[in-house]
């Protein structure tokens, strides 16, 4: 099997989604490896350490002809390199958010699988990029929130007087929202954290913070409503997200960092911040929104923008993984490795029915065979969404 690593494309992107390590890996596994001319550049890996590692380093067109295509992100288009297509691909193209994507992989006969939808059971964990992505993310919005903060963030016992240390609130604990208690901590800030699941409020106290408790059900929220089966937050009804709101106000008002990191798979990002509790905070104050690229948690966020509301920062990065792309590309490429040995058990690729690939796949026979991205794709056919 020939497994072509290609260059990233994104102007913002640094990551490669195989490391050499991993390159080492699947040629020992029985695959060729054909690299991209300055596929790692970005992410500080020159060519040489991948022919090291076992890999020839090839030309754009050469590496999109293999058998089986990588990449962080999607597979470009529209570039210049006519007719250079692999039969199979596997990257990150949020199917579920941008059906559109599929469907253009379809009608080119291309067989892809997206790594965000890794199904959350035991045997994918090695797999599950959105973890390790989110790791990173959550780590990097804390450093952000630092560098822009006009004081420290620990408790400080100093000749000139005692320093408050910073209090910062995270919303959303899901593996961003985690790493972002974490990270705070360590960098000594009081943390207070909420997530609309109750499942979660554990999971931000062994963090070492404290866990915001929210009484939603009179406006009819309960356990059911607010958390699938794989363990994901639901979409709020508008009397909920609402009632909410108006219970985090106080928190938010009183903390000098939020850091939003709320998602939810193929849907718009939750708002919770509104503009007016926005204005509630003191100036100087800095908000991370982690949800930009789906509308944001922040009303008035914008993506890769610098907003000043009122003296009250919010930032809304969409690069924060790529910034440590070092370790990012570490990460990225240990689950690729894991999912293309599922996927090619022998060295060939073999398209069986399993519960990882069925739930992986979205494109095959020059059509769009995941029922959730179809779904996603008649719905905004129907409403004319592009």
């Amino acid at each position: 099997m020939r497994l072509g690593l290609l260059r990233e494309f994104a102007s913002m992107e640094s990551r490669v989604a195989l490391v050499p390590d991993g390159v080492e890996s699947m040629v020992a596994h029985g695959c060729d490896v054909l690299v991209e001319q300055n596929a790692g550049t970005a992410a500080g890996i020159g060519d040489d350490a991948y022919r090291a590692a076992g890999a020839s380093v090839v030309t754009t067109a050469e590496a999109r002809a293999a058998d089986l295509a990588v990449s962080v992100r999607d597979l470009p288009t529209g570039d210049g390199v006519d007719g250079a297509r692999p039969p199979l691909f596997v990257g990150v193209f949020d199917p579920l958010w941008m059906p559109q994507r599929a469907q253009h992989h379809a009608a080119e006969g291309i067989c892809t699988f997206s790594m965000d939808l890794v199904p959350r059971i035991t045997r994918a964990q090695t797999m599950d990029v959105l973890s390790s992505m989110g790791t990173i993310a959550g780590y990097e919005a804390v450093l952000l929130a630092a560098s822009r903060l006009p004081q420290m963030f620990p408790l400080m016992m100093t000749a000139a007087g005692t320093l408050a240390p910073a209090r910062v609130l995270v919303l959303g604990a899901g593996v961003a929202g985690l790493q972002a208690i974490a990270t705070s901590r360590r960098l000594g800030a009081v943390v207070e954290g909420y997530d609309v699941r109750p499942a979660a409020v554990e999971q931000i106290r062994s963090m070492g913070a404290r866990a915001v408790e929210l009484d939603l059900s009179a406006a009819g929220a309960d356990a059911a409503s607010v958390e699938d089966s794989g363990g994901y937050a639901r979409a709020q009804s508008e009397d909920v997200a609402g009632r909410q709101q108006e219970l985090l106000a106080p928190y938010v008002a009183a903390s000098d960092v939020v850091i939003t990191t709320a998602a939810i798979p193929g849907r718009a990002s939750p708002l919770l911040l509104t503009a007016g509790m926005v204005d509630a905070m003191a100036p100087g104050s800095v908000v991370i929104d982690l949800a930009s690229e789906r509308g944001g948690n922040c009303a008035v966020s914008q993506s890769d923008v610098e907003v000043d509301r009122g003296g009250v920062t919010v930032l809304a990065p969409t690069d924060l993984v790529s910034r440590c792309a070092r370790h990012a590309s570490q990460m990225f490429s240990r689950n690729l490795v894991a999912f293309l040995r599922h996927l090619a058990p022998d060295g060939e690729i073999d398209l069986r029915d399993d519960e990882i690939l069925s739930a992986m796949l979205v494109t095959r026979d020059g059509a769009v065979v995941h029922p959730g991205v179809a779904e996603a794709l008649d719905g905004s056919e129907a409403t004319g969404e592009g």
